[in-house]
């Protein structure tokens, strides 16, 4: 069971969601917040795999939140799932920069919401690279070189990270190196924990933020 929280400060909207939510025999929603001001206990009481989070709200918005979650739990956080009006906003961008594993439009088809939530739970990459990197390109901002994390990398795993970073798939990555699938898996899995990161989103985040695509 993929356990979901919802918060979002729209009782009729938040409502809708969670029905469409339970509708499925493998979701469960543990949770329903208007604001998140007391998110860090409904983590500990609640104990979500995915946070289903509005990214405009009144008193803490969606993006301090997503930070603050991530400072308090760390890799134990759940994954954040940031709802938003705007398909290239720059409020979304700020929230995946924030540690948020990507974002779905409010008016998204209920298929493609319940793909994403499941996509989220399992690690998974729901917004694709290059809506990814259109949003820096608009609302982001580049830093300086990479630090001493990117050092860490062998010359194979720089190469991968550029062409995962770049919008491939797992698939189209193992062809273009000659390499199956499940190796440049583990390649990508090692990338992320040598550079402290979540998921290919946050993946995506800091390479365009070093300037390595």
């Amino acid at each position: 069971m993929i356990r979901v929280a919802l918060v979002d400060d729209q009782p009729l909207f938040r409502g809708g969601i969670a029905m469409i939510l339970e509708s499925q025999p493998d979701v469960d929603v543990v949770a329903q917040e208007s604001s998140a001001l007391n998110l860090a206990d409904l983590v500990k009481t609640a104990s979500p795999d995915v946070i289903l989070m509005d990214v405009r709200m009144p008193g803490i918005d969606g993006i301090t939140a997503t930070r603050q979650l991530i400072a308090d739990f760390g890799a134990a956080a759940p994954k954040v799932l940031v709802l938003t009006t705007f398909d290239v906003d720059e409020a979304a961008a700020r929230a995946i920069q924030a540690g948020a594993s990507g974002f779905v439009l409010k008016d998204a088809q209920p298929e493609f919401l319940l793909a994403s939530v499941r996509a989220v739970a399992d690690g998974s990459q729901v917004v694709a690279a290059s809506a990814t990197r259109q949003l820096f390109e608009r609302h982001g901002s580049r830093n300086a070189d990479p630090g001493p994390e990117y050092d860490t990398l062998t010359a194979r795993e720089r190469e991968i990270l550029v062409r995962a970073a770049s919008g491939l798939s797992n698939a189209e990555i193992a062809s273009a190196e000659f390499l199956s699938e499940a190796t440049v898996k583990t390649h990508v899995s090692r990338i992320l924990a040598k550079l402290s990161l979540r998921d290919r989103v946050q993946l995506v985040v800091y390479a365009y933020e070093h300037g390595l695509v």
